[in-house]
């Protein structure tokens, strides 16, 4: 199933381009009709979502996307009257978006796992840093931590989330948190992350996604058909916040069901204080 969606991820944002673009030539070569802006609208904002994600740096979306949703779909019933070719392609986009919404972006079973706990330790895992050195997560006890598996450099919701809480680095200095970052994929590629920041953070790998496997965080075939050209493994990580106590006690273990919708910064601070408190 999750190579399915490995190759659906892939081809749906260049399928919803071309018919955007199919459209949007006739409508400049013949002229405006009803069908054809309607397949324009159908398709178009689609291009528009993936390309915001890429570039307005969005650390997270709704789970139902419902404005972009109407808008998809007032363009569909905007081609009923038309030619049926304009109307079944837009029938088509329609479920394509909604396999995008319901099907793609979500986990299952998140929430059969046993392992991340409130109020249990923290198992031990192993992990490298940017210099293949073995990292315990163990070092990190005494002072709180939060701990982030995020895809890869790739994801563009996992760079705009850790970068959101970088901008947050002044307030969890404050509170003396070690805040980890841990992905499964090459080390160049964390290296290069951890040069950008160049902050108090730790960014390590989890080398074959051996501490995802361990704590039941393996997103098996989740990366996107095509970027192992790239140097990406198939296998990648769910996305996941973990909060510990100095102790090394869960205090917050957020396993989201939907790859686009995580938690904020402020919420991390929120708990943090609370158990200090």
């Amino acid at each position: 199933m999750n190579l399915l969606k490995s190759i659906f991820i892939s081809t749906f944002p260049i399928v919803a381009l071309l018919i955007a673009v199919y459209s949007g030539k006739v409508l400049f070569l013949e002229g405006i009709s009803l069908e054809y802006a309607g397949l324009f609208l159908a398709s178009f904002p689609i291009v528009l979502f993936f390309l915001s994600l890429f570039i307005n740096n969005i650390p997270r979306t709704s789970a139902k996307l419902f404005p972009w949703t109407l808008i998809i779909g007032i363009g569909s019933l905007m081609t009923f009257f038309g030619e049926p070719k304009v109307y079944y392609l837009a029938i088509f986009t329609d479920i394509l978006w909604t396999l995008y919404v319901g099907w793609y972006s979500t986990f299952n079973n998140r929430a059969d796992n046993t392992v991340l706990e409130v109020g249990q330790k923290l198992p031990s895992f192993q992990l490298e840093d940017a210099k293949s050195n073995t990292v315990s997560n163990d070092r990190f006890i005494g002072n709180p931590s939060i701990f982030l598996f995020y895809r890869g450099n790739w994801c563009p919701l996992c760079m705009a989330q850790i970068q959101e809480i970088a901008d947050q680095y002044k307030e969890l200095e404050k509170r003396g948190v070690n805040m980890v970052f841990i992905s499964p994929q090459p080390h160049k590629f964390t290296a290069s992350l951890a040069k950008k920041f160049q902050l108090g953070f730790h960014f390590l790998v989890d080398k074959g996604n051996q501490v995802a496997q361990q704590l039941q965080l393996l997103s098996e075939n989740g990366l996107p058909f095509g970027f192992q050209a790239l140097g990406y493994d198939s296998d990648t990580v769910m996305p996941t916040v973990i909060i510990t106590d100095k102790n090394g006690t869960i205090l917050f273990a957020d396993l989201t069901d939907n790859y686009r919708v995580r938690p904020e910064p402020s919420t991390f601070i929120k708990i943090l204080d609370e158990s200090v408190g």
